[in-house]
């Protein structure tokens, strides 16, 4: 599992700015508890202090260090013992100066061991989540909220099905995409006309996936060009943006590339075209791309080398029917 560069900085800064918090309400605790019994600060600064002379005493050559110790550690426990005898008389509890950790596992470290804790992790999928929420609607588009009565149940002749038989195939593998995703996952093309649901099922897909934990990079197929671009010819403005971007739409976990097809269509554009779906195939990096364009008009636009990796390595879903804004409209 791979995660964004931009994304993690993102969860690390928040991650850390409610750990100061946490730490800041701390002091503030012990700043009114100081003023009501002053003597409770002044245990703790003796207990601060237990430590190095406890270090000394192990240091001092020529003595046994035990029984120095051993008394150090008695002072430690008295002194606790006063502390928490001094804080319930005020009516807290003894524990009430000191700083718990907010996750168990990790003792708020963000990592166990050498892996990301689910806590740190959490966070990642807030910040993620908060970028795809800048082109999607992650509110309202989900799985749950899918409505099939947009699709008619009359029979389609050319095609051998209904809009909605059809649609309810395509919900059911999409869902099964997102929820089982996975680095074994396979790619998808959602093509057909506009207004039938291809960008509603993006969105679910890339919520469901993001909440998984995996790294989800969202973005219409026009800008992620002109990045491309940007980055190629070096542009003054946004280069060090230009490059981010590219990276991340090659190394993420899942890129969904929205409205492949309306972008101006330059030989430039059909070299980024390839070099996204072939990096992303060899590295074993999964994608998803609607588009209004079938796997044919995709091979005369990008040419048939991308045409056949599509054919060959995506999962082709077609959309048909009526445009839902149209019916939304005349309802």
């Amino acid at each position: 599992m791979s995660y964004d560069g931009k994304l993690m900085r993102q969860a690390l800064a928040r991650f850390d700015e409610d750990r100061q918090r946490r730490e800041e309400n701390l002091r503030a605790r012990e700043r009114a508890i100081y003023q009501r019994e002053p003597r409770i600060e002044e245990i703790n600064i003796e207990l601060s202090h237990t430590m190095a002379k406890i270090i000394a005493s192990g240091l001092k050559r020529g003595t046994d260090p035990r029984g120095a110790i051993a008394a150090l550690q008695e002072e430690n426990l008295n002194l606790q013992a006063e502390r928490a005898r001094l804080l319930q008389n005020l009516g807290y509890p003894a524990d009430y100066l000191e700083q718990k950790a907010n996750c168990r596992k990790c003792a708020d470290t963000g990592f166990v061991g050498s892996e990301m804790c689910s806590c740190l992790r959490d966070y990642y999928v807030r910040a993620q989540n908060e970028e795809l929420s800048q082109l999607l609607d992650l509110g309202t588009q989900s799985f749950e909220t899918f409505d099939f009565d947009y699709y008619s149940s009359a029979p389609d002749f050319e095609v051998g099905t209904s809009p909605r038989l059809n649609m309810e195939k395509v919900y059911d593998v999409c869902q099964d995409y997102a929820h089982e995703f996975s680095p074994k996952s396979g790619n998808l093309l959602l093509y057909g006309d506009t207004g039938l649901g291809k960008t509603f099922l993006s969105a679910s897909i890339a919520r469901v996936v993001s909440e998984g934990g995996h790294s989800v990079v969202y973005d219409t197929a026009n800008h992620v060009f002109s990045l491309f671009e940007a980055q190629k010819f070096r542009r003054e403005s946004g280069e060090e943006n230009a490059n981010d971007a590219v990276e991340r739409y090659l190394k993420c976990d899942l890129l969904i590339i929205d409205d492949l097809g309306t972008e101006m269509t330059t030989s430039f554009v059909q070299s980024a075209v390839y070099q996204i779906v072939n990096t992303r195939l060899m590295t074993g990096k999964k994608t998803v791309i609607s588009t209004n364009l079938s796997p044919e008009e995709i091979g005369k636009r990008y040419g048939a080398a991308v045409q056949s990796r599509i054919e060959g390595e995506y999962r082709i879903l077609p959309f048909f029917g009526e445009d839902i804004r149209k019916i939304k409209r005349n309802r």
